[in-house]
């Protein structure tokens, strides 16, 4: 049963992307939602469906129409310029918003410039901005306008790493180093040279190192220093998944089962993040095409070595399923509908 017997609208802007095309896969069978598609470039190509397929209502991205329309959300699965364009006239059209790109996940317009190289256009909506992580922000996304979804990469190093920071016991001084793979879909749908078949298959390569704009986000939402933590995405050739390996030292954990209970008194509870006994962890297949985070580790008590396995589908958890995980927060909905 829904919390809310009221149904809603919601729009959903870049529906031809695959983050887009996973929110109206997934909303298409939430009970509690009417979808529209918001059209905002005109020389997109249209998707073929079978003959007799029922599409959402097809609006233009623009305020004018959120307003006509009643829109009581608005999904954007776009890239940060346009985000930043868009979001601000939806909300004054009376949507709430959720953000899928990386446009308002930064706290200022300094820090944005530095790891996106580009200005910030819309300075004013950073401070307003809920970052959009259930499992550590679900009192504030309830009642937020505006929700920034975390991007893929620091969803699963986040939940893997602020248990332990929370609980201080990490030797941060020994750094942290995360070796993070992702699917080619996490590079989105516009073709490139990089991700086109022939450079993909039979390949694995290394990208980003050190410069990722992801970092800062796990930088601000696990309060480590820069000079802390070392990331490394890879590509890898498959379709879907992120899987990150993570490497810390820690202190005063004496026996593996220590660790887990800091997982398991962290997450107590949470409906999205599966844990595993110590020694076991999560391969893609455990997560693809699902909104669970699940995590493992193994643990050296001689040496105080961790190494922890992450595991999220990157459109799933790491975009589309979280983005309605706070939807269903912010419209009063069971968190877990249409995502499990």
């Amino acid at each position: 049963m829904n919390n809310n017997s009221k149904r809603h609208s919601v729009g959903v802007v870049g529906f031809r992307g695959y983050s887009g095309a996973e929110l109206v896969r997934l909303l298409s069978r939430h009970p509690g939602v009417d979808l529209f598609l918001l059209e905002h470039r005109s020389d997109s190509e249209i998707r073929v469906g079978p003959l007799g397929q029922k599409l959402p209502t097809t609006i233009p991205a623009t305020a004018e129409a959120v307003g006509a329309e009643k829109l009581d959300l608005v999904l954007l699965a776009t890239p940060p310029e346009v985000s930043m364009n868009l979001a601000g006239p939806f909300l004054g059209a009376g949507a709430k918003v959720i953000d899928l790109s990386g446009a308002f996940r930064l706290r200022d317009a300094g820090t944005y410039q530095r790891w996106y190289k580009a200005d910030h256009s819309a300075p004013e909506l950073l401070a307003e901005a809920v970052y959009g992580l259930p499992e550590f922000y679900r009192e504030k996304i309830a009642p937020a306008r505006l929700v920034s979804n975390p991007g893929c990469y620091p969803t699963a190093a986040n939940l893997a790493l602020r248990p332990l920071v929370d609980a201080q016991v990490l030797d941060r001084s020994r750094g942290i180093v995360c070796d993070a793979k992702s699917g080619v879909s996490g590079a989105g749908r516009k073709a490139s040279l990089t991700t086109s078949f022939s450079e993909v298959t039979e390949n694995f390569n290394a990208y980003g190192v050190l410069t990722h704009r992801h970092v800062a986000e796990v930088l601000q939402n696990s309060c480590l220093g820069e000079r802390e933590f070392s990331f490394s995405a890879h590509l890898l050739p498959v379709d879907r998944g992120i899987l990150e390996t993570i490497y810390v030292r820690t202190e005063r954990i004496n026996q593996a089962v220590d660790l887990l209970a800091i997982y398991e008194d962290y997450y107590q509870g949470e409906p999205f993040i599966r844990l595993y006994a110590p020694g076991k962890y999560p391969d893609l297949r455990s997560v693809q095409r699902t909104n669970f985070c699940d995590i493992g580790f193994v643990f050296e008590p001689e040496s105080q070595r961790a190494v922890i396995v992450v595991a999220i589908d990157n459109l799933v958890k790491g975009a589309a399923g979280q983005a309605i995980q706070n939807m269903n927060l912010l419209l009063d909905f069971p968190e877990t509908e249409a995502l499990l």
